[in-house]
């Protein structure tokens, strides 16, 4: 998952004598706003010759319906976009550090930071009391650059982008929306794939199941053209997220995948699902013979949309 000049660090740092650019925030979506910040740290560093590092945290459940992406899922992003370290936090064993021995043990000695970058409403330390202010007034005590970027709003409206933007997108099933406010990355699901009970290959449309994480953010429960990464292959299909009611009404978010021209058996591995267009929304039907036709028509509702794309 990480590319070899890219180190990822769980709690502790190596000691860099030359310093760091340190993109600074929780980076939940990696939307605009996070990309201006992250690409702002990586062309500093490498116009002083030094490594750009991203501090992220886990163990901190966003407000709103969880984490857009896990940890995990935010390095995968984060070494597509020219970062050379990333240093992840557990949140519970910083939450009660005081704003100036956050800066003081985090950003001035563990980070060793020659700059530091972040947004305009950048918190830390207990209770989020810390803000861009008061790290402004240490960096210029202390000797450290700094830059703060104001908010970024999306284009042709006056709507700031920002995490809870996004989930206002993806909690009403317009991907069109959350597709712009990432710049152009769409929103995905990643994991091993699942035993499930195998109704879908009785039915004949053998699905990929990922059960969805207690952490993870739901996206509207409902019916999607997707895409699969699967190693170095990419497909498309047609998901259904949610709980299956008309089978079984399942106690957890599941994503289970047809995809096309395709029938291979990949239990355990590891795909990425992202969510292209949103379909229809997740139904009961009355019987397992109005679920199989609503299937077939969804379906070609994806192909369509996938055509039209030029992506099949």
């Amino acid at each position: 998952m990480i590319k070899p000049i890219q180190k990822y660090y769980l709690d502790t740092l190596p000691y860099d004598r030359d310093g760091r650019v340190v993109a600074l925030g929780m980076f939940d979506g990696l939307h605009e706003g996070h990309r201006k910040i992250i690409a702002k740290a990586v062309r500093k560093a490498r116009s002083n010759g030094l490594k750009c590092l991203v501090q992220t945290f886990t163990g901190l459940a966003k407000e709103g319906g969880g984490i857009i992406y896990t940890a995990d899922e935010r390095i995968s992003i984060l070494e597509t976009l020219g970062v050379d370290e990333v240093l992840t936090l557990n949140f519970r064993d910083v939450k009660d550090m005081s704003p100036d021995d956050y800066l003081m043990r985090i950003v001035k000695f563990a980070l060793n930071s020659h700059t530091v970058i972040c947004g305009f409403d950048y918190t830390f330390g207990s209770g989020g009391t810390g803000g861009a202010d008061l790290l402004k007034d240490f960096c210029g005590k202390t000797g450290i650059d700094i830059e703060v970027v104001p908010e970024l709003k999306l284009e042709g409206t006056d709507r700031k982008i920002s995490t809870s933007y996004l989930k206002e997108a993806l909690s009403s099933g317009d991907m069109q929306l959350a597709r712009k406010l990432c710049g152009g990355m769409d929103f995905f699901y990643s994991g091993y794939v699942a035993h499930g009970k195998k109704m879908g290959r009785q039915m004949g449309f053998p699905t990929a199941n990922l059960n969805i994480t207690e952490e993870k953010f739901k996206v509207r429960r409902g019916v999607y053209a997707v895409r699969v990464t699967l190693g170095s292959r990419v497909l498309y299909g047609v998901a259904n997220v949610g709980r299956r009611p008309t089978l079984e009404d399942a106690a957890n978010d599941v994503i289970e995948t047809f995809i096309f021209d395709f029938d291979e058996d990949i239990y355990g591995a590891f795909i990425k699902t992202e969510l292209l267009s949103f379909l229809r929304p997740e139904m009961q039907f009355g019987s397992q013979e109005e679920l199989m036709s609503a299937v077939e028509r969804n379906k070609i509702e994806a192909k369509a949309y996938l055509e039209a794309q030029g992506l099949m």
